[in-house]
């Protein structure tokens, strides 16, 4: 078995590969090629922390089977000065059962959430997408940033964000990441949408970060940050305008804070869902029809995204010498 940290996984997969490999998880998630059950909380009410246990199995050729465990301890940085946030992904051998890799999943997860909003930019937003507006500078926000310049020619960022000195140390961020495009501070979240034609929302917000009125004609959103009904951030009375997309309907209903929220005012039902990313990926739905279409990206995760980029990291890292191999006695 091999072990890999984020590191490995970093030098392993670049975003692109990324990207292609969610592409073809969601895709097999769609065709009905993958058995996804919904994710299973475990509370810890003494820390207010809970830990979410992600079980799959990704059919056909390229096949996959593993487990993520994602814990959330929100004390951690007070009690320990640690993260609050720790991840890891299993992977076996679907053919014998044999454990294939551990994986720290930490940037994993980061690398594949931003992967699925790049693969829903690639498929939905115009193709002469220029200005991105990015709502949140936290963990996931990175990858946002580089999956969507991945796929579109981005020639301004508008950041959204309470804290300017957070804005500043994530600009420096972009900049070591090689971001060389413009990157600005907008006064507040109307300035931002007056500009975008992509917006990535990626926060923890259980209210709307906008206005529905504030989102331009031919925007596309991605909207990643929640993932609970009690969470939400858009605005319920946006959805209906949309072209909506979700990484899988089941979990969406059950999950998106936005569509909870949205259904239980009336002004959604499972109609209003045009489809899933990777039906989107196949072909059996059909993405924007007009310049002046919004469309919407609605993730709440999904473990075929990290099963399916933990498959690539792992045979890179095999090649690429990465990692540490560990006898399990066989």
């Amino acid at each position: 078995m091999r072990v890999l940290s984020a590191e490995d996984v970093r030098q392993a997969v670049p975003m692109t590969d990324a990207i292609d490999a969610v592409a073809h998880g969601f895709a097999q998630l769609a065709a009905g090629a993958a058995e996804v059950p919904l994710r299973t909380p475990i509370h810890v009410p003494e820390h207010k922390a809970v830990s979410l246990f992600m079980p799959a199995r990704i059919g056909g050729e390229g096949g996959a089977l593993g487990l993520k465990v994602v814990s959330v301890f929100p004390e951690n940085s007070v009690r320990f000065g640690k993260p609050s946030i720790h991840a890891l992904v299993v992977l076996i051998d679907p053919a014998s059962g044999r454990p294939l890799a551990t994986i720290d999943a930490t940037y994993l997860t980061a690398l594949r959430t931003g992967a699925a909003s790049g693969l829903a930019t690639r498929l939905l937003a115009r193709e002469n997408a220029k200005t991105l507006a990015l709502f949140g500078v936290g963990g996931q926000a990175l990858t946002q940033v580089l999956a969507v310049l991945a796929v579109r020619p981005i020639e301004d960022i508008w950041i959204v964000n309470r804290t300017r000195d957070h804005v500043a140390i994530f600009a420096s961020k972009l900049r070591s990441a090689g971001v060389t495009i413009n990157i600005r501070l907008a006064a507040d979240a109307q300035h931002a949408l007056a500009q975008a034609d992509v917006v990535c929302t990626a926060t923890s917000s259980t209210e709307p970060l906008f206005h529905a009125d504030d989102v331009r004609p031919g925007t596309h959103i991605n909207a990643i940050g929640t993932y609970t009904p009690a969470m939400a951030e858009l605005p319920p009375d946006l959805l209906p305008r949309t072209r909506l997309f979700v990484d899988q309907r089941a979990a969406a209903w059950a999950e998106a804070g936005e569509l909870v929220q949205a259904r239980a005012r009336n002004l959604i039902d499972e109609s209003s869902i045009a489809g899933e990313i990777g039906e989107l990926v196949l072909g059996t739905v059909t993405g924007r029809s007009s310049d002046g279409q919004i469309s919407v990206f609605k993730s709440v995760g999904n473990a075929v995204q990290d099963l399916a980029v933990g498959t690539v990291a792992l045979a890179r890292a095999q090649t690429m010498n990465l990692g540490v191999e560990i006898d399990m006695g066989e």
